[in-house]
């Protein structure tokens, strides 16, 4: 599977919305994408540190829920809520083939944060 920096965003803005207790994990129906994949993403999203999550997995299916964002779970999302920022973010790295390292796209949605809310 890819990952797809969309609904990386998309769970990041559930996450917050919800108004779980961080030791229930939150049910997500995310219009256009697959329960698997929604899953998978909160998975390696656990991996890297952006949220804490839930593994809900049986030998039936392949589940993943969210729990609660990490320090730097809200850290990246204030720099990707921007609509401008986030736009602006994936036009270059849709410009450039279309996927970059997450430090990369980090970095420059970071940078082009920065140009919106500390212009020189």
């Amino acid at each position: 599977m890819k990952r797809d920096m969309e609904l990386v965003r998309k769970i990041l803005l559930e996450t917050e919305a919800s108004d779980n207790v961080p030791m229930v994990w939150i049910v997500l129906d995310i219009e256009g994408y697959q329960p698997e994949l929604v899953s998978y993403h909160v998975k390696i999203m656990a991996q890297a540190g952006l949220i804490e999550a839930e593994d809900l997995t049986t030998l039936a299916s392949f589940e993943w829920q969210p729990k609660s964002l990490t320090w730097d779970g809200h850290e990246f999302l204030e720099t990707v809520k921007n609509e401008t920022v986030w736009a602006k973010t994936m036009e270059v790295v849709r410009g450039n083939g279309g996927s970059v390292a997450f430090a990369v796209f980090k970095e420059l949605a970071i940078q082009f944060s920065k140009s919106i809310f500390m212009p020189s």
